[in-house]
């Protein structure tokens, strides 16, 4: 496992409502497949509220902010609407996060809540995956970011015509 990979980790709360996520090192393609796993579990046993605190989110990329907006989407069409809310962002993760449409579908709370973060300490396991998995992670993602804004096709363009003939090869 790359070293920035090993370093960085999600620390997760499953059992609180809402779920609390906190982001440790950076957020990036190398694991964010763990954190849409983990997602979709909780959403399966029906739980749809969710924080994620970014207090020491070092960075983020854009498969990262592309998963984040593919579970606000699942998440909007729970009945009752499910929330995803960021909290704790630094200037450039919020800029980054305001820069690809996100604010529009998300909740974001930049000063904080009055949540406590002290029990959210279970390690994700990020389990390595085929090339060919990581492929239709990233490029799933970044159709997330495009259904969210569509000026973010432009940004991406040849990120998704370079997955989507990788992912066809396969």
């Amino acid at each position: 496992m790359p070293e920035s990979a090993a370093t960085s980790v999600y620390l997760v709360d499953a059992y609180s409502d809402p779920v609390v996520v906190r982001i440790i090192g950076r957020a990036s393609f190398q694991n964010s497949a763990c954190l849409r796993d983990f997602f979709a579990e909780i959403r399966r046993q029906g739980k749809t509220r969710f924080v994620l605190d970014f207090q020491q989110c070092a960075s983020m990329d854009s498969t990262f902010l592309g998963v984040l907006a593919g579970a606000a989407l699942e998440l909007r069409k729970s009945t009752p609407p499910g929330s995803l809310v960021l909290t704790r962002i630094g200037a450039r993760n919020l800029e980054l996060i305001r820069n690809l449409g996100l604010h529009r579908l998300l909740t974001v709370d930049a000063e904080g809540t009055a949540l406590a973060f002290d029990k959210c300490d279970t390690v994700l396991q990020c389990p390595d995956r085929s090339e060919l998995e990581n492929a239709r992670l990233v490029l799933a993602a970044h159709e997330s970011l495009v259904s969210v804004d569509e000026s973010n096709r432009a940004k991406f363009q040849d990120v998704l015509a370079f997955l989507k003939n990788r992912v066809e090869q396969r």
